[in-house]
């Protein structure tokens, strides 16, 4: 831990380049490696720059390409699912669903990568809360440190811990909410999601619909996030609310079948967050999954759709229109006869971190489980679905069965996207069985609340820190 808080610490300070001149600069002498807290605490602007530093690691480049960024950690939980295929090639190891164990880089990518982030919150959150900033300006920078934090916290905590609905009391990462250069011990899965819950509260009462741009976190965002981890907890009332907040809850205004422009514009109007680039600012092959998907250009191509997935489309889903049959496969059983058109490699790609349609399907699962609400839960589900096929039908379904036909609305609208399919198995303690066309099939299969939902504590980790040694993982 020591050894990864001292690599935080410089990238830390490298954040601090960042920031553009200014006349604070050219007042006063300054070092010239690092820019001054008191400088980009000094003033909005500087505040500002510091946030656009961090929003950049989002996309950044770490150990590989498949180590590299936000858009890895999704990209790999889509593939331990049973819709995605993925060749052999990069991400391999996850699509098997065999890269766990605590000296491989998946696990000691997605911990550092996430305490990385949860520190630049924390010292974006100690840095504003010392400022001379206006109490506005304080209590809106906090905020957006309170959401980053939250927001990578949940991401801790889904990778490498058990479903929260299973054990609660189950070992979970370390909770850190200042920079320090100590280890602490594990917590556990309540102690998380009660400092995320702590967080998000926090982000949504501090921040307003205001934003530099849809690559930031605003209040709108922040609703979104509540509203995933209210998912996961099961609090129904709470994710509905959350995530009709975060769309802001006229479904007629929402969706636009803005779906047919692709999945590389940020300015798409059903995208509430997102991931932007530029060809100077980019992750180039790095950016799963469309460097992975786009069969197209020049790229990986490397992800392939399983047929069974693809036969749970109708002919006029506008969805399914993207799903076309590899022109060099004849064969079905092959498991590169299908592959999607849905998302579109470019090096100014950006990608979706939120859209309207995941709150929308939330609000409606959480319709769905609350008593009474069920008609609710058709109208939403239902526009969603006559926007993306124009021979839907109003459901008719109750109980279990509606709730399965919402849980198959998300797998279909957001594949490939945030993990989606594998998200809700394990929130949900469900198996994950692999079925149709995969290149690696039974033996990926996951059961019910599996150990291979979770990752195992890293080595350096353990080496590193007094507090957490080999015992960790026995049990993971």
């Amino acid at each position: 831990m020591k050894n990864i808080f001292i690599k935080i610490f410089i990238a830390f300070m490298a954040l601090f380049m960042t920031v553009s001149c200014s006349e604070e600069f050219l007042d006063e002498p300054t070092p010239t490696d690092t820019v001054s807290p008191e400088v980009v605490f000094g003033s909005r602007a500087g505040v500002e720059a510091f946030i656009s530093g961090i929003m950049r690691r989002f996309r950044g480049q770490y150990d590989s390409t498949d180590s590299a960024g936000l858009n890895s950690i999704f990209y790999a939980r889509t593939l331990k699912g049973n819709d995605i295929i993925q060749s052999s090639t990069w991400f391999r190891d996850d699509y098997a669903n065999s890269n766990r164990e605590p000296s491989y880089r998946r696990t000691r990518f997605t911990w550092n990568y996430c305490y990385y982030m949860i520190n630049q919150a924390n010292s974006l959150i100690a840095g504003v809360e010392t400022s001379e900033l206006s109490d506005a300006d304080k209590k809106e920078f906090s905020a957006y440190g309170y959401a980053l934090r939250g927001f990578f916290y949940h991401q801790l905590v889904l990778e490498f811990s058990t479903a929260y609905s299973l054990d609660k009391n189950f070992p979970a990462p370390p909770i850190y909410t200042e920079s320090v250069a100590e280890g602490k011990a594990m917590t556990t899965v309540d102690e998380v999601y009660k400092q995320i819950v702590s967080d998000l509260t926090l982000a949504v009462d501090g921040l307003t619909a205001d934003r530099l741009g849809k690559s930031y976190i605003n209040k709108n965002v922040a609703q979104g996030i509540l509203a995933q981890v209210y998912q996961v907890m099961g609090n129904w009332q709470g994710a509905a609310d959350a995530a009709k907040a975060a769309y802001g809850g006229n479904i007629a205004t929402t969706l636009n079948l803005d779906y047919a422009k692709g999945f590389d514009d940020i300015s798409n109007s059903e995208w509430i967050w997102g991931s932007a680039q530029s060809t100077d600012q980019s992750n180039y092959y790095w950016n799963a999954p469309a460097s992975m998907a786009d069969h197209f250009t020049t790229s990986y191509s490397a992800t392939f759709i399983n047929r069974n997935f693809v036969d749970l489309f109708s002919a006029t889903d506008i969805r399914r229109v993207f799903v076309k049959k590899s022109a060099a496969i004849t064969d079905l059983n092959d498991y590169r006869y299908w592959i999607t058109r849905k998302f579109t490699f470019t090096f100014a790609g950006d990608n979706a971190i939120m859209r309207t349609a995941e709150m929308i399907l939330i609000e409606a699962e959480a319709k769905a489980r609350i008593p009474g609400k069920e008609a609710e839960a058709h109208t939403l589900l239902y526009y969603l679905q006559s926007q993306r096929d124009v021979n839907a039908v109003k459901s008719t379904n109750t109980g279990t069965a509606l709730i399965e036909e919402i849980l198959l609305e998300r797998r279909k609208e957001l594949y490939a996207e945030i993990g989606v399919e594998w998200f809700d198995a394990k929130r949900l303690q469900r198996a994950i069985t692999r079925t149709g066309n995969h290149r690696v099939g039974a033996s990926a299969s996951l059961l019910a609340n599996d150990k291979k939902f979770y990752l195992k504590v890293p080595q350096p980790e353990i080496d590193a820190n007094l507090l957490i040694d080999d015992s960790v993982n026995e049990n993971r």
